[in-house]
């Protein structure tokens, strides 16, 4: 299961009409293909002038219909393309069939399938900026939005035309995260969670520091996974090379004590806190304001503990008015470590995980973990994806949270 795995077996149908940005599309369709969506084509004529249908073909291994009255073409596709796929794209979105949506307007096999289509859509216009812009145009999309389609803005910058502005086609990958999102279960929409990520950096000196292997990924895919799910999410991560999930209010720390504070703060009003992070437990306690320079001596490092984010939520949470996860990398006595951990901080469930493994833990893709509950239960998981744990672990705090109700 791919980190879209929600989508295969999906059915979609991307759009194409005639604007110079009809070439994205094939990487659009590539990229749904990739992602196990059942992806079909439908092309205006114009757009036939830009991208030959037998590139849309090739890529998604389907027919692609642009001429309503073609002998390969059923008197009834343009009623059931619609009506039989869940979601309809339309990339690039001219301003000219932005209008004949906004009128409904039906004149070729693509505008009649959007009039007849019952699946959600996706309209993603590209065009020169002028014409973006112009008031017609901007009543056209607000007429859209009205009438339920969702309309992704454009992305500004240099144009086929040369000028500068908003009209670009949204890049593939993000048109795919929207596409994600609107395919994804909205059984997250009355959450707020707070999830923490990556390493905690405490200062040696001006130009060093002390951390960890910690990569982030396991927090960042719980981001991004509870936000595809409609949660409202503050993700507060350490130094990491990850970009935040389309999405989440994004809050970036560096040491243990801004991680503190900014969680603190955050989780006054929230229901879940997931404390995927890795925090270091210990830090200079006289970090120098100068450079320490080599010298041909030993010397070493006085360190004190760092503040107990985990612990300080658990003891401020005695009426279990949210719900708390914490992470437990061990690599001796996993269960042993985990069970004091989630005993000691007063947590509803603690995920655990053994980081000496080599295909889970830091920096892997995936993760082998077990998880222990308060009441004692503890279930193992298999070796997965950590999109797809994101997910089941996601699933599991919407269980307690609804027996909490």
């Amino acid at each position: 299961m791919d980190e879209q795995g929600h989508m295969t077996g999906k059915k979609v149908i991307v759009g194409v009409t005639g604007g110079i940005a009809a070439y994205k599309a094939a990487e659009l369709v590539r990229l749904l293909v990739k992602s196990g969506v059942n992806t079909h084509v439908a092309m205006t004529e114009h757009a036939t002038k830009f991208v030959a249908p037998l590139t849309f073909e090739a890529l998604s291994g389907n027919r692609v219909v642009w001429d309503m009255w073609s002998h390969e073409t059923s008197p009834m596709d343009h009623i059931h393309w619609g009506q039989e796929s869940d979601l309809v794209v339309i990339a690039p979105a001219t301003a000219n069939f932005v209008a004949k949506m906004a009128n409904g307007t039906g004149d070729d096999f693509l505008s009649t399938m959007v009039l007849a289509a019952s699946a959600k859509i996706l309209v993603c216009p590209a065009m020169n900026t002028r014409m973006y812009m112009n008031a017609a145009v901007q009543r056209n999309l607000r007429q859209l939005k009205d009438l339920g389609m969702v309309v992704m803005e454009p992305s500004a910058g240099e144009l086929a035309c040369r000028t500068e502005g908003p009209g670009r086609l949204p890049e593939p990958e993000e048109i795919m995260n929207r596409i994600s999102m609107l395919l994804s279960a909205q059984d997250l929409t009355d959450l707020k969670i707070v999830i923490t990520a990556g390493p905690t950096r405490e200062p040696i000196d001006p130009v060093r520091y002390l951390t960890n292997r910690s990569s982030g990924k396991m927090g960042f895919a719980l981001a991004g996974a509870a936000a595809m799910r409609g949660a409202k999410v503050i993700l507060v991560s350490g130094p990491t090379s990850l970009c935040p999930p389309p999405g989440v209010t994004f809050a970036p720390v560096n040491t243990t004590e801004e991680m503190r504070r900014e969680v603190l703060d955050r989780s006054i009003d929230c229901d879940v806190v997931i404390k995927a992070a890795a925090v270091l437990d210990y830090r200079p306690k006289n970090p120098s304001e100068r450079k320490i320079k080599k010298e041909n001596r030993s010397f070493s490092i006085e360190l004190e503990p760092t503040p107990d984010i985990l612990a300080e939520l658990g003891s401020g949470n005695p009426g279990g008015h949210r719900i708390l996860v914490g992470f437990a990398a061990e690599t001796n006595d996993l269960l042993a470590n985990a069970k004091t951990k989630l005993k000691k901080k007063n947590l509803d469930m603690i995920v655990a995980n053994d980081v000496s493994r080599t295909d889970a833990g830091f920096d892997t893709e995936t993760n082998l973990v077990k998880i222990l509950y308060r009441g004692g239960a503890i279930e193992d998981l298999p070796l997965m994806s950590k999109r797809q744990l994101a997910d089941c672990l996601l699933d599991r705090i919407k269980k307690i949270w609804e027996s909490a109700k």
